[in-house]
């Protein structure tokens, strides 16, 4: 692999495994900060507004220092990306224009009312001001991954010849938006938020349990957790059915290498482990879960369903785009995705046990500690998502329009990564990646020193329950 595109490849991955440390918590705890906000003003019970206002200390600590890896997330577009950029710019620039004008704009106005209202405002302004904080926030999600959407299938889009030559242009507009993709996408990826935000509560919570302080706020924030946790879970499960019906349709290489699946089968099972020689192209060790047909149910809803392999895959590939590698690695993608996969079984496992063993909380020291010591897992699971989704599309970084179980639709759409990064040498790649390193470090340091900080010392006070 070139150097350059082995560096920009490396640096944008980065970027996205720091940004993804303040995402989905930023989603997730804006919308249980609101929650607790609400309790208080239709109850007047003074221990929801504290936990109202210490949860949301926390979320305003998490949203500044997100922002600031967001920012620089989309300068890489130009700086390691510019034949990406001139290619799709038509189309990608929109949803990330609409983001930042009106989703983050709405976002950021709002946490303000939110954060600084307290006994400033009416109810009612106070109130609405912490739930449009909330919506900013995953309206913001939304059009980020509506552009992402697109680049695993370009919907929408005709391909032109210009000048310049090749680029993709906008042909309907409501079909980007719309895009099957991108709208499973945002519900996995928010739920994934929900998730991790109530086990993000849910450990600090414990932590404080365990100690024995402020019994009464931590049991009654756990409680909120558990329940939206617990909800946000077995939702989760759902919408990933949903979503490996749609990467089925639109993404066939991805879904059989996060099968491991190298010949096409009808009535296909899922495997539980594999390790595959990717060189002899066969798996070497293969352990199915025991259920006929699960993977063609899943991936067709249909039981008895061919869902291609690899090998197919990559031939029909070949055909269509001449010689080249087709096929992402698949242990990388197997495990990816298949770990991920196993880790949201366990929240919902965790959450039902947790709301079971609610009414002695405070007194079961081993679920506690097991909740406390969770709080990494949901980052893990998020992260192996977003690295299946974007390791398992390669080579391609805007996947050809497929459909219908892999009819190519605008095949000429396609473009893949080694075409679309910048000219750079290799000194500037070089000093860009230490550079962005430095400044990503810094900033989780400082995220995880700070909620660390205001975590551990709990609320102002000892909450009043009546």
């Amino acid at each position: 692999m070139d150097f350059v595109l082995l560096m920009s490849r490396l640096q944008f991955a980065m970027t996205a495994f720091f940004h993804f440390l303040f995402v989905p918590l930023t989603l997730g705890l804006s919308t249980i900060s609101a929650i607790m906000l609400t309790l208080y003003y239709s109850t007047n019970k003074e221990i929801y507004k504290d936990m109202a206002k210490f949860w949301a200390k926390l979320f305003a600590i998490n949203f500044a220092l997100g922002v600031a890896t967001g920012l620089v997330h989309e300068f890489e577009f130009g700086m390691n990306w510019s034949v990406y950029s001139r290619f799709v710019g038509d189309i990608f620039g929109a949803p990330l224009a609409i983001e930042g004008l009106l989703a983050f704009f709405m976002e950021s106005t709002f946490i303000g009312v939110f954060l600084f209202g307290w006994d400033k405002l009416p109810r009612a302004v106070h109130l609405l001001g912490a739930w449009l904080s909330s919506i900013g926030s995953n309206l913001s999600a939304l059009w980020i991954l509506i552009a992402n959407g697109w680049m695993q299938h370009p919907a929408g889009a005709k391909v032109a010849e210009t000048l310049a030559g090749k680029r993709a242009e906008l042909a309907d507009w409501w079909a980007v938006v719309f895009n099957s993709v991108a709208d499973i996408k945002f519900w996995h990826t928010t739920t994934a938020g929900m998730i991790l935000s109530a086990t993000f509560v849910l450990s600090i919570s414990a932590y404080h349990l365990l100690k024995k302080q402020h019994v009464e706020f931590f049991k009654r924030s756990a409680y909120i957790a558990l329940v939206f946790g617990f909800i946000a879970s077995v939702g989760e499960i759902v919408i990933g059915d949903l979503h490996a019906h749609e990467v089925t349709k639109t993404q066939p290489t991805k879904l059989a290498a996060g099968e491991a699946l190298w010949e096409s089968k009808g009535h296909a099972n899922i495997s539980l482990i594999v390790w595959a020689d990717e060189s002899a192209q066969k798996n070497v060790v293969e352990i199915p879960l025991p259920i006929p047909g699960l993977l063609s149910l899943l991936g067709a809803h249909n039981p008895n369903a061919e869902i291609k392999g690899i090998k197919d895959l990559q031939a029909e590939f070949e055909s269509k785009f001449g010689p080249g590698d087709y096929i992402p690695p698949v242990n990388f993608c197997f495990w990816a995705f298949h770990l991920m996969v196993y880790l949201g079984f366990y929240f919902v496992v965790l959450f039902a046990l947790g709301l079971k063993k609610f009414e002695n909380l405070e007194n079961s020291t081993g679920y506690l500690k097991l909740a406390m010591y969770s709080l990494p897992l949901p980052y893990i699971a998020c992260w192996l998502g977003w690295a299946f989704a974007e390791v398992g599309r390669q080579p391609w970084i805007v996947y050809p329009l497929v459909d219908n179980y892999g009819e190519f639709v605008l095949p000429e759409i396609g473009l893949k990564t080694a075409q679309a990064v910048s000219p750079l040498t290799n000194v500037e790649v070089v000093i860009s990646y230490v550079l962005f390193i430095l400044v990503f470090v810094g900033l989780a340091m400082a995220d995880f020193y700070l909620l660390a900080k205001f975590a551990a010392r709990g609320p102002e006070k000892e909450a009043e329950l009546y």
